[in-house]
């Protein structure tokens, strides 16, 4: 039950570990579906029905990534020694994702500023791509955290730069793409109608299948290859109901998609990530980064914080940010609810 009593100890570094966990679990949440819909973008055929796949995530995806900057400067403010050893460990990694994350903001803006069909399908191909090659990199990213980073005492790289491409931080990574693409695809279901949504049913059909074989290969390759990741939960068999609703919520997603409940299915989606987050919390905490060169070295919540009067001082702003983060968030999704119908003002 240590673990029980840990979570639940009020220290601030305890629940600042918390805080970060859940703002990147609602950017995977909220931007998921924005790339999920990029990454499928060129099952889709017809030029009618990109742009409305396109007009579907248009009102949103900027605003999602709202989170993904929040949970960066929040990871640098409370926890700083872990934020310089992600960045000099995943440099290039990082530079790429930054450069995708450049490409897919001008695919959206610049491919209605030309008629021209050629342009039309250069930005067509460069926002699926870059879509997912972000998906891609986010599921390494997060591999190769729960594998472990070769840093030293004072957090320094000692790695090959290619190190972060290993099997199990590219299963992540495909594991990753096929939830965003299954999450964008009843995303675009729920958006669109006639014809599109008879063609995105089937989308969803397929990516659907897609994560479930994904899964089941990651958590095959998890049980033989890295069983130190279920540790905390073989101690703890009161945590065994976390994969056990993470099984019963996938199996709801296509139960739901099976009785055209989409919006149920969404939520499922969403709350499997939120499960899969939670698994990551557990087997982590109280370690933020894994050193592969000695555990002594592993930056932990305690040895890697800012001071305390910071995180209090953060605190504070969290209690009042966050509600208008969400607040705005929830007005947006409302403001630009229903099917998605073309007029002049469209992308």
């Amino acid at each position: 039950m240590m673990i029980l009593e840990q979570f639940f100890n009020l220290d601030y570094p305890s629940w600042w570990f918390l805080v970060i966990f859940g703002l990147f679990a609602g950017y995977a949440i909220l931007d998921g579906f924005d790339l999920g819909a990029g990454a499928v973008h060129l099952f889709l055929k017809k030029k009618n029905s990109r742009r409305i796949a396109l007009n579907a995530i248009g009102p949103v995806w900027d605003g999602n990534e709202v989170w993904l900057v929040i949970g960066g400067g929040s990871l640098f403010a409370a926890f700083p020694k872990v934020y310089a050893a992600l960045l000099t460990s995943f440099y290039e990694p990082f530079m790429i994702f930054l450069v995708m994350l450049i490409f897919r903001a001008v695919s959206i803006e610049f491919r209605s500023k030309e008629p021209m069909a050629w342009w039309r399908k250069m930005w067509d191909i460069s926002y699926c791509l870059s879509s997912i090659c972000m998906s891609l990199l986010l599921g390494i990213f997060l591999g190769n955290v729960l594998l472990g980073i070769p840093i030293d005492a004072d957090g320094n790289f000692h790695g090959d730069p290619l190190f972060f491409f290993n099997p199990y931080s590219v299963f992540v990574g495909i594991t990753t793409l096929s939830l965003f693409m299954m999450h964008g695809a009843i995303y675009l279901v729920m958006k669109t109608q006639e014809h599109l949504h008879q063609k995105l049913r089937i989308i969803v059909r397929d990516t659907t299948i897609f994560f479930i074989i994904s899964v089941l290969l990651l958590s095959f390759y998890t049980i033989l290859y890295v069983p130190r990741m279920s540790r905390n939960i073989q101690a703890n068999p009161w945590l065994f109901f976390i994969p056990v609703c993470m099984v019963l919520s996938i199996a709801n997603i296509t139960r739901q998609i099976n009785r055209n409940k989409f919006i149920s299915a969404f939520v499922f989606s969403a709350f499997t990530m939120v499960l899969l987050f939670l698994t990551v919390v557990i087997e982590l905490f109280p370690v933020i980064i894994r050193s592969s060169i000695d555990p002594t070295y592993n930056l932990t919540i305690y040895n890697a914080t800012a001071s305390i009067r910071s995180l209090k001082i953060m605190s504070v702003f969290v209690i009042i940010g966050a509600p208008l983060v969400m607040s705005y968030t929830a007005f947006v999704f409302y403001t630009f609810k229903g099917k998605v119908k073309l007029d002049e003002t469209s992308y």
